[in-house]
Parts: structure tokens; sequence; C-alpha cells
């Protein structure tokens, strides 16, 4: 790993300190300076953070919860106590009247006694108070369990969303790498066959004006001389949409340009499509989320069970500063123990334990589904591979006839035992066949890379290419 970012930090220095240039690159190059550079792998990356920091939010229920808080508080009307003086007066009636039955003068006193009233004052009419308070759920019926699973899935599923990206982006740069790659080599051989058919031209003209070749016979030359030069616009314009598709997703601008070094190759040693079509369900990103999505609904099931249980709670509470509550009215410290049950609801309970079943139900047939529609893909890749393989297999043997073909039609034109045309056909199919064996190597890198794009196994590429046999040997 150390070893990668070494590379990656040369190739981004490499391209930071010029401003237009072309530069070799590799294809691991190239995919290192992806990674590093692409904004839509950067933006998964931050998906990853923020389902990290989802995840630690809801493992944050498992702590107290302690906050401050303060009031003032204006009462309009007072707060006091008022007790009527005849609960007083009466009962010492009683018992005066008890020892001296017609005594009055001082029941007299009494009843007008007690017809008032004594008030006493309990707070002031501003009030002031500063107090700290904690909460903490000891038991939520394994609510707070479920929930930090849940968490932990989000995150198991930004990563695979990542890992997803990411070898669709590779597969975008091996497309256009080796695009480039065959977009250069068909340059050249389109090139190669310009020249050749430029001097032949050359040749017919002089020949045609020696009175050896008649006029027909050149003007065909310069005819297929001219439309080399068309093909070979063609080709090089073609390459120029490949380098721009190129830099879009390594994130360069048009001003810097990827030479290929990295070669097509073809590997004809590689497993069955049943042994791929085996990787699906373990190894495929969209069948390993719909798997996160799976044990997302069973977590959601249990929280939803769960609301049948009671939630239990501590909770203290500490007056830090109070002005005008009397601490033999409230108190200043107090704890206790409190719980939160529901018990009926209207049914929703239930209705939400059936959609998430159902919920869970779907998950697992799209699941199903997408296993099925992935094994089309498979086949579709595979039988791209393997017409790709009988094409080079087809084509091998016709790159060397052809150059064989040209130069004894070549060394017949010019001892006068041939004609032009053949000449020309000959140049015309070497560069078809060489242009097609090409293709076919690009048809077969493409096909590998989707299809092990489509199995999850992105990171075997540079296995099959480096025990494939390269496109070098279709080079004179």
């Amino acid at each position: 790993m150390q070893y990668k970012s070494i590379i990656g930090g040369v190739v981004l220095l490499l391209f930071s300190s010029t401003l237009t240039a072309q530069h070799a690159l590799s294809l691991n190059e190239t995919l290192l300076l992806m990674q590093q550079q692409n904004h839509t792998l950067l933006l998964a990356k931050k998906g990853i953070e923020w389902n990290v920091a989802e995840r630690d939010r809801l493992r944050s229920f498992w702590y107290p919860h302690i906050n401050a808080s303060g009031a003032y508080t204006y009462l309009a009307n007072d707060i006091e106590v008022k007790e009527s003086l005849s609960q007083i007066t009466d009962p010492a009636k009683d018992f005066i009247h008890s020892i001296v039955p017609d005594e009055q003068f001082i029941s007299s006193i009494l009843d007008k006694i007690g017809q008032h009233s004594l008030t006493f004052g309990l707070m002031p009419n501003n009030l002031t108070t500063i107090d700290a308070n904690m909460l903490w759920t000891v038991f939520a019926g394994g609510k707070r369990i479920h929930a930090s699973r849940i968490g932990s899935r989000l995150v198991d599923i930004s990563r695979i969303e990542h890992q997803q990206v990411d070898a669709t982006l590779q597969a975008e740069v091996v497309t256009s790498y080796f695009a480039v790659r065959l977009g250069t080599q068909v340059v050249q051989v389109r090139q190669r066959a310009y020249n050749d058919l430029l001097k032949h031209y050359e040749y017919a003209l002089k020949m045609e004006q020696n009175g050896i070749l008649n006029k027909a016979d050149r003007l065909f030359a310069q005819v297929t001389m001219e439309e080399s030069k068309r093909t070979l616009t063609t080709a090089k314009k073609e390459l120029y949409v490949a380098q721009q598709a190129l830099n879009r997703v390594v994130n360069l601008d048009s001003t810097q340009q990827i030479e290929p070094t990295t070669a097509l190759f073809i590997n004809a040693k590689i497993p069955t499509a049943s042994y791929f079509k085996a990787q699906l369900p373990t190894a495929n990103f969209t069948v390993n989320k719909l798997a996160m999505q799976e044990k997302i609904a069973h977590n959601q099931l249990q929280i939803d069970r769960a609301a049948y249980l009671p939630n239990i709670a501590l909770w203290a509470k500490q007056t830090m500063y109070s002005n005008g509550i009397p601490s033999n009215l409230v108190p200043r410290s107090m704890v206790g123990v409190a719980f939160t049950w529901n018990l009926f609801d209207g049914l929703e309970r239930e209705k939400r334990i059936r959609q998430t079943k159902i919920a869970a139900q779907m998950v697992n047939l799209t699941k199903q589904k997408a296993v099925d529609d992935l094994g089309l893909a498979v086949d579709k890749f595979y039988a791209q591979l393997e017409n790709a393989l009988t094409d080079v297999a087809s084509l091998q043997a016709s790159i060397a006839l052809g150059n064989e073909l040209v130069r004894m039609r070549k060394r017949a034109f010019l001892e006068g035992m041939g004609t032009s045309i053949e000449v020309i056909d000959a140049e015309v199919m070497r560069a078809n066949v060489h242009i097609a064996s090409l293709a076919a190597y690009y048809a077969y890198d493409v096909a590998l890379i989707n299809l092990l794009a489509v199995c999850g196994l992105t990171d075997t590429f540079a296995q099959y290419r480096a025990s494939g046999a390269w496109e070098a040997h279709l080079q004179e």
C-alpha cells in the first residue's frame, strides 16, 4: 500500500509540474491517478464518513443525557398560605363552655378573633433558578442494541458502494485507457498503410509517365491513397475522443494527455462462466448491499417489536442556583426512577411490524432477482470474451499471410509481373486484418473488465493481464 501511495504521489507531481504535456503511464499508474483525483470516488468516500458519523450518533443513546436549564419567573399573584383563625378559636370556646357553660365574654372575644385569617407568604413574586438535569435510559426493550447494529450496517453499505464506484470507474479507466492504446495502434497502422500507398502511388505515377502503366491503374492508386488518408484522419479524430474520455474519468484537463504503455492482451486460460456466476451471491456489490439491507430490515423488526416493552430511565436534578425558592419547599437535590409504557396505540405497532416484514420480503426477492439478472450479464460478457478469443485465433495466421502477400505483390509489381490493383488490395487487406486483430484484443479486455466488475472481482484483472499474451507480437 505504501508503494502504491509513492507511485500515486509521483504521478500527481508529474502532472502538476507541467501545463501541457503528454506522459507515458502504465495502466496501474493511471488507475492510481483516478483513485486519487476522481470526484465520484471522493464523493463515495465522503458517504462512508457520513455513515460512520450516523453510526456514532445512534450509539450515543447508550449514554446519559445531561443538560443545564435556567429560568427567571415573575408571578402575577402572591403564593401564600391563608388559614382561618376559627380553626383555633372554636376548639377553645368548646373547652371554655365545658368548664363554664354560661360564659359569654371570652366566647365573644374568640368569635371576633375567629372571623379573621392568618396569612403566610411562601415565595416572592420574582424567582430565579439554574438546574443541572440528568436522564439515563437503562432499559429500552433492546431498541438501542438494534439501532447500533443498523448504524454498523449503514457503514458496511457505504463501503460496498465505495467499492462498487471504484470497480465501475476501474472498468471505465480500462475501457478508455485501452481505447487510447487501440486508437494509437490504429493510427500507426493507418499511417503505415498511407505511407505505403503514397509510395506506391508515386511509383505508379512515374511508371505512367514512362508509359509502363495506364492511366486507369494510376487513378485507382490515387483514389485508394486518398481514401487511406481520409481513414487516417478519422482514426486520429477517434483517438482524440478516446483521450478526452480517459481524461474525464481520471479528472485531467484537455491539455494533459496520457500515452498508454500497457499493451492490449488476451488470456485464453479463464474460468468457466459457471465459476463467475457462482461468485455473484457473495462478491457482487449490488447483492451484498441488498444482503446488508436485509439485516437492517431484521433489526428494524426487532425495534418495532420492542415497542411493546416499557422504557425505564434514571433521572436526577441538582439546583445549582436558586433565588426566591426556599429549600424546605423544593429540595435542591432529587433522584428517581421513571418509566413509560405505551399500553395501546390504536394497533399502530402491529401495522408497523407488518410493514417491516413486507419490506424484508421485498428486499429478499430483489436480491434473488438481481442474482438472476446478473447471471445474464455474465453470459453476455463471457460470450464477448469467447468471440474475441475466436477472432484473435483466426486472425493471427492472416496477419503473417498479409505481410507476406504485400511483400510478394510489391516485388511482382516492381518487376512488371503484377498490377497496381493487386498491390493496393494487399495493402488494404493487411491494414484491415491488423486493425481487426487489435480490435479483437480490445474487445477481449473490455469484456473481461466488465465481467470482473459484475462479479466484484476487478482486483483480479491484473493477474489475468500478467499471465496473458500481449499484442506486441502483432507489430512487424
